[in-house]
């Protein structure tokens, strides 16, 4: 099998190798941003597990040493809500500062992520091109070979000039599929993070309505 791999990968030519390293940067990019979204993930959901007794009492000292403590991005969002506590009251002017440091977490969520699909592409194109210039090629050489040798040369040159297609192919396959998983991983991530702003935000409220009652 791994004859045939190497066979396979020689045969096709100068753009098997273009072809193989659009996918090694894509494989790469892949594996760091699924370990860096469920490494956040656990730290947002370990973090959040932590807070909602200290939200529920009204702790908010104790709520606010723990979201400075954490690298999760939850807690940088909501530390930016608990900062705003001290200064107003209002949902609004809250809700204003969670949504402002959301923004700035979404480029982290997503970074490189869209070059997945671009890799993918990328590696079909290459794929295309290299099978091109392998039957241009072979078009050339099939004009100056004997008459009776024509119909063999120029199956076999076909046969491999198609090599660098199917690479491409199967590269961007795999490639498509892991964009696909990535960004439902990040979509996940946003979702729980802006579902954790509401709850925060209900929290706060509902402090607000119990405190303004028993005044």
């Amino acid at each position: 099998m791994f004859t045939k791999m190497v066979g396979f990968f020689q045969q096709g030519g100068f753009f098997m190798w273009p072809i193989a390293i659009v996918f090694v940067i894509g494989l790469a990019i892949a594996i760091e941003r699924y370990l860096y979204l469920t490494r956040h993930t656990m730290l947002n959901r370990s973090l959040w597990d932590e807070l909602v007794p200290h939200l529920k009492s009204g702790n908010f000292k104790q709520a606010v040493q723990l979201t400075q403590a954490s690298p999760s991005f939850i807690g940088s969002i909501l530390n930016y809500g608990l900062a705003r506590i001290s200064s107003s009251r209002s949902r609004d002017d809250i809700e204003k500062a969670m949504e402002e440091s959301l923004m700035e977490v979404m480029p982290k969520l997503e970074r490189r992520t869209p070059y997945l699909a671009s890799f993918a592409n990328i590696a079909t194109l290459l794929g295309l091109l290299g099978t091109i210039i392998g039957l241009i090629q072979a078009f050339q050489a099939v004009g100056a070979a004997n008459p009776s040798d024509k119909a063999d040369l120029l199956s076999a040159s076909i046969s491999v000039a198609m090599n660098t297609t199917a690479f491409g192919l199967i590269v961007a396959i795999p490639l498509l599929l892991v964009h696909s998983v990535i960004q439902s991983k990040t979509t996940q991530l946003i979702d729980s993070l802006e579902m954790a702003s509401v709850k925060f935000l209900n929290s706060i409220t509902e402090r607000s309505a119990a405190a303004a009652q028993q005044g």
